[in-house]
């Protein structure tokens, strides 16, 4: 009996081994911290103010390049040839933005987020000043545009990490689950920037003629200084991000994160600069070049277009936020594919209502731009571009990417519009080609690119390297695995 009884003692052994069966079904605790509410509050108005100074800066320039820049500095050429050298001179900054992201994208990932965001803004804020206090080609000459070359240079070189500086602390900074809503703030930033730029030329527009192109046009430029003192104030505030603390503190930050990009990261950089690439490209030609475009080939009043660019940017900055808030839900990349399936298909109908001469039509299609390739599409990348990346070398992925698509996007998107309009005769045919052509290219690389909502950004793996990318929204990340 005792035998007996010692040979059936073993059953309860199962019952004590039970849960190490199930151990595995259950869910890692993720390994990002928890978000501090008041970091993340810094960190969303730091983002939002100082994108809003880069667009800002940007868009006077851009707005002056298409209404004035041509007869207070390339004075002695026609009209078009001079609206063609204005612009050449925009797309010069954005030639200098990539330089301006691979200098500071060694130390965004080394020193700090905080430490290049202060000092970009200080860049872009002072060189925006100092085309407020240029002379004009009737004072110096030759010497005037090239000044204005430098000043433009310096400005595009330190708008090359603000953007992204901005998407990646706010999206290291944010809880799962909300990144793509916080993130986007960014964009509203960018909203707000454009809304302020639209206003000043609003205002300076109510001067006479001679006053506005004799000192009217430099308090447009020397208004910065407001715009900068106010982000100063808020950037001072930031602290780091909770991903770039640990990376501190373990260690791990890479002596040459831009090395490591075109080592380790092509994959998730070449994946960001295609999926920008028609964004950008587009996103430039509302801005700058359908001002040009309206005032010089439709006739409409140059009064009208800092208006509807205006009221462009406030509906731009609610969509930008709503489409990240979808993202959030719905994942990135199908909220990203279908913003950018319509802009494949937006020009045609946006130049018939352009020439239509309709002010409520042109009104209608501005802002339906604005809402999709201006603000809405760059509102999902703020969080989406982020996670593509690992955690060594994000800030130089994002910036590299997003920057040098800039060039090959909306740098020179109003020069090769300008050019198509007058080697067509002024056919508006081969621009609305030329945009949806490149929104096909942003299209076919975001299809190619991974979900990404909601996972570990302190893994060091691109999302490109995971094998979750195909994870449905909610669905809990799996670990990357180191490389």
């Amino acid at each position: 009996m005792d035998n007996t009884a010692r040979t059936t003692a073993p059953p309860p052994t199962p019952t004590t081994t039970a849960p190490t069966t199930t151990a595995p079904t259950t869910t890692p605790p993720p390994r990002e911290p928890p978000a501090d509410p008041g970091a993340v509050r810094r960190a969303a108005w730091a983002g939002l103010i100082g994108t809003a100074l880069e667009q800002y800066d940007f868009v006077i320039y851009g707005t002056a390049s298409a209404l004035i820049f041509s007869d207070l500095f390339f004075p002695n050429v026609s009209a078009s040839v001079g609206i063609l050298a204005s612009f050449s001179t925009y797309a010069v900054g954005f030639a200098a933005r990539p330089l301006g992201g691979l200098f500071f994208s060694r130390y965004g990932d080394r020193l700090g987020r905080k430490w290049v965001l202060v000092a970009t803004l200080l860049l872009m804020g002072g060189s925006t000043l100092a085309i407020g206090l240029l002379p004009t080609y009737g004072q110096v000459g030759l010497l005037a545009p090239i000044l204005l070359l430098l000043c433009r240079m310096a400005q595009g070189f330190g708008a090359g990490a603000e953007q992204s500086g901005g998407a990646t602390l706010l999206t290291e900074t944010a809880a799962t689950g909300r990144r793509g809503r916080l993130a986007s703030l960014v964009m509203t930033g960018a909203a707000l920037g454009t809304a302020l730029g639209a206003v000043a030329w609003i205002l300076a527009q109510r001067l006479s003629d001679d006053a506005l192109m004799s000192w009217g046009w430099r308090l447009v430029f020397g208004s910065s200084l407001l715009v900068t003192v106010v982000a100063m104030v808020f950037r001072r505030k930031l602290t780091e991000s909770p991903v770039f603390k640990e990376l501190k503190q373990q260690h791990e930050r890479p002596a040459s994160p831009v090395k490591e990009v075109f080592k380790h990261g092509r994959k998730p950089t070449l994946l960001v600069l295609f999926m920008n690439f028609g964004i950008s490209t587009q996103s430039y030609t509302y801005q700058v070049f359908m001002a040009s475009y309206l005032v010089s080939s439709v006739g409409v009043d140059k009064d009208f277009v800092p208006e509807v660019l205006l009221l462009g940017a406030l509906c731009g900055g609610v969509a930008a936020v709503c489409f990240g808030t979808l993202s959030d839900r719905f994942g990135r990349r199908p909220v990203y594919s279908l913003i950018v399936g319509a802009l494949v298909l937006l020009p045609t109908p946006t130049f018939v209502a352009l020439n239509s001469g309709s002010k409520v039509a042109i009104t209608v299609a501005i802002v339906i731009g604005f809402i999709l390739a201006c603000q809405g599409a760059v509102g999902v990348q703020m969080s989406y571009f982020p996670e593509l990346f690992g955690n060594r070398y994000r800030y130089a992925g994002v910036t590299l990417g997003r920057e040098f698509s800039s060039v090959i996007g909306g740098g020179v998107a109003p020069l090769i519009c300008t050019a198509l309009v007058s080697a067509f005769s002024g056919s508006w045919i081969p621009v609305a080609a030329y945009m949806s052509l490149v929104a096909a290219v942003s299209l076919i690389a975001t299809r190619m690119a991974p979900e990404t909502v909601d996972r570990d950004l302190n893994a060091p793996a691109d999302s490109t390297d995971s094998t979750d990318s195909t994870d449905p929204p909610g669905a809990a990340p799996a670990q990357p695995a180191h490389r």
